[in-house]
């Protein structure tokens, strides 16, 4: 039987165990350019390079590709309408970001409460001028996207005193982390009521532009919201002009609908808005675990065995167990 073969499409780095993926298989890395050279012939395709949204322009090349992989939780680059029309499995890495993205979101919530920004901006400054700050204890969340990284993100606000609603795409009662999950489409109603609005969700045709300007104008104007999911979720112009009115304190933002995020959006400069460049995710050891991930399934796969993380190409992530 002959080996199977993976296309690696890569940016700069390959994977770091590709030395280990080559020993049961054939190997073939490519940039976003060569990758329909790579595709052909191609059993599988490990989009390593998970921020390029290049498999539509290369799919007609992908003559016998039966699995494509995702090294990150979002499949929106690589979940095509042909991708999923197709008989093509896909998974994604599901599971590696859970603990390092829900402490970031942690931090973001204390640097706002707290006014870090400021008292870092005071010390270059050499200004010494006392404030009170917030209590983060008694503040309410509403955390959009109830998955892995929701419900990590839920159980850290909970320990700090925060307390937590849900939002997914169907309601429900008896959550254990969040109690009652409210449906995505009634967020506009649990907005006044909130203090903190995270978003976590996937990026599907359900999410796009969730929060738009009817949203922002429910928020209460000592509210932030934190973006870590995908930057597709918000109208960027609607949170700008939000922004600039005063009907929302601040933002936190992670992701956006084009990244790097250019310089000349107004974000950059508005007060109250942290712009981090799509890292919220990426603490130490994060390329090993997601090359890990890959690989455990890669063993699977060539075992005949199940794959892990099979994302629902019609809701567009991996549906959690309940």
């Amino acid at each position: 039987m002959d080996m199977p073969r993976v296309a690696v499409l890569v940016d700069r780095d390959p994977p770091p165990n590709l030395a280990e993926i080559a020993r049961i298989c054939q190997v073939r890395t490519a940039r976003a350019a060569d990758l329909p050279a790579a595709l052909e012939g191609a059993d599988v395709l490990l989009a390593w390079d998970f921020l390029t949204p290049v498999l539509a322009e290369a799919w007609p090349s992908a003559d016998r590709l039966r699995w494509v992989h995702t090294a990150s939780a979002g499949v929106d680059n690589v979940l095509t309408p042909e991708v999923a029309a197709s008989d093509v499995v896909v998974t994604n890495s599901r599971g590696v970001f859970d603990g390092s993205l829900s402490e970031y979101v942690l931090g973001l919530v204390l640097a706002f409460a707290k006014d870090l920004p400021g008292t870092w901006d005071r010390q270059r400054r050499r200004e010494w001028q006392h404030r009170d700050t917030e209590r983060v204890a008694g503040t309410t969340a509403v955390i959009v996207g109830v998955g892995p990284v929701g419900r990590a993100t839920a159980r850290l606000l909970r320990a700090v005193g925060v307390r937590v609603r849900g939002v997914g795409r169907t309601a429900r009662a008896g959550d254990p982390d969040f109690g009652d999950v409210s449906a995505s489409a009634d967020l506009v109603e649990l907005l006044p009521e909130a203090d903190w609005v995270v978003l976590v969700a996937p990026l599907t045709d359900e999410t796009r532009g969730l929060v738009g300007a009817a949203e922002l104008a429910a928020f209460r104007p000592t509210a932030r919201l934190i973006n870590v999911g995908r930057g597709g979720l918000v109208d960027e112009a609607a949170l700008a002009d939000a922004l600039r009115a005063d009907r929302l304190a601040g933002a936190a933002l992670d992701v956006f609908a084009q990244e790097p995020l250019p310089p000349s959006s107004p974000l950059w400069h508005l007060p109250g808005v942290l712009i981090s460049p799509h890292m919220s995710a990426d603490a130490a050891g994060w390329r090993e675990q997601l090359a890990e991930v890959f690989l455990d399934n890669l063993r699977r796969w060539c075992a005949g065995q199940p794959l892990r993380n099979v994302v629902d190409k019609a809701m567009g992530y991996v549906p959690t167990p309940r």
